[in-house]
Formats: structure tokens, C-alpha cells, sequence
């Protein structure tokens, strides 16, 4: 197993983004046993005071009738990051932001993930790219 990247720099020029050539779609459920009937299908899980937040394929989200009106593309950054580094998840959400990209993140142990939607998931690519090779925010 790859040992965690703390700095900053560093986790900027090594996050070597791919894109999932999936599509995503986050939906949510109101009570537990509800959501837990999804479980197996999720990507993402995430409870809120609101109610439980799942991340689903198309077909998934599609097939239990979730709202499947906003379709997203998963970038994820390869490098594992440290989960105690700090600026990388900044730095992808300044870039993107400067590039009028909406992202939602999301951090795992091993790595991060940018969810952005569908329709500007090449330009996002391209702006990830373009900061990993400066390597620097």
C-alpha cells in the first residue's frame, strides 16, 4: 500500500485524476430501513440530520425511482492522500470553481473523489490535469 501524501504540493502534482465512466447520481432517503434496502448498490453512503444521502449508478437511481435530473461524472484523484493533508481539496475546488465547474467531494481513506456534473466532466478533467502539472494551487 502506497504511503499517505501530507503536503500540500505534493498531493496537488501526484493526484493524477481519472474519470469513472460511470454516471452517479445522489439521492437520499428518509429513515434508515429505507436506505438500507440500497445499501449494497451505493457508492457513497452519508447520514444527515435530514435523512440518509446515497450515491447510485444510473440504473440503480433510475430502477428505485430516485430524481435522476442532475447525472454526475466521479474524478477521482489516485494519489492517496493523507487524511490529515491540507490544501488538495482546495485547491480541485478553487480550480474547478475558477472554470465555473460545480463539485461536490467526497474523501475516502485512500482517495479523493470530485462528483461534477455530467456535462462538464472533460472540461473538469482538463482543468485537473492542467493543475496537477503546475503542481501548485
Amino acid at each position: 500500500m502506497a504511503t499517505p501524501v501530507h503536503e500540500t504540493a505534493a498531493m496537488i502534482a501526484g493526484m493524477a485524476p481519472v474519470r469513472d465512466p460511470a454516471t452517479w447520481h445522489f439521492c437520499t432517503v428518509a429513515d434508515a430501513a429505507g436506505a438500507a434496502l440500497h445499501f449494497p448498490e451505493a457508492l457513497a453512503i452519508f447520514r444527515e440530520a435530514e435523512g440518509i444521502s446515497l450515491v447510485l449508478d444510473a440504473q440503480a437511481a433510475a430502477r428505485h425511482g430516485f430524481d435522476t435530473g442532475l447525472p454526475m461524472a466521479r474524478i477521482t484523484l489516485s494519489m492517496h492522500s493523507a487524511l490529515d493533508g491540507v490544501g488538495l481539496t482546495a485547491a480541485v475546488a478553487r480550480a474547478l470553481a475558477g472554470a465555473g465547474i460545480p463539485c461536490n467531494m467526497v474523501a475516502a481513506y485512500h482517495h479523493d473523489h470530485a462528483f461534477v456534473p455530467l456535462e462538464d466532466a472533460d472540461r473538469a478533467m482538463a482543468v485537473l490535469q492542467d493543475l496537477s502539472q503546475r503542481g501548485a494551487p
